[in-house]
């Protein structure tokens, strides 16, 4: 459904890399950027290597966090994301689990990125 999503940010730079080390696994790296006044906006890719996740800076007038949840291959890729957060000492708001409350095969694990958003790996299995 979604082609891309962007996020404010208010320090893009910082955002990129907690994002790209973190998510590292999963295939993320920066795929395009561009300057404006404001700061850079920054585009992140998966393998496909086209940008659909966009980090841009903010004015300082959000409210509230952001929950994203990003597609993870197999639950081995899950514990690569949290190794990878882990390791760089980001905060982990839940450790790889299954959330039975979700449904019976939703294994995640969430973290915190600079803006306090809630940033997931997630993988789906029927059981």
């Amino acid at each position: 459904m979604l082609d891309h999503l962007g996020i404010p940010c208010a320090d893009p730079e910082a955002a990129a890399a907690f994002y790209t080390t973190a998510f590292a696994p999963l295939g993320f790296r920066e795929a395009m950027r561009y300057d404006t006044p404001a700061g850079p906006v920054i585009g992140l890719a998966g393998a496909d290597g086209f940008p659909h996740f966009w980090l841009a800076p903010h004015d300082g007038s959000t409210v509230g966090e952001v929950h994203v949840a990003f597609t993870a291959p197999d639950r081995a890729a899950v514990d690569a994301v949290h190794a990878a957060a882990t390791a760089a000492g980001y905060e982990v708001l839940h450790a790889p689990r299954v959330f039975p409350e979700y449904h019976p095969g939703y294994y995640g694990t969430f973290l915190r990125d600079p803006d306090g958003n809630n940033a997931e790996a997630v993988h789906h299995t029927s059981g």
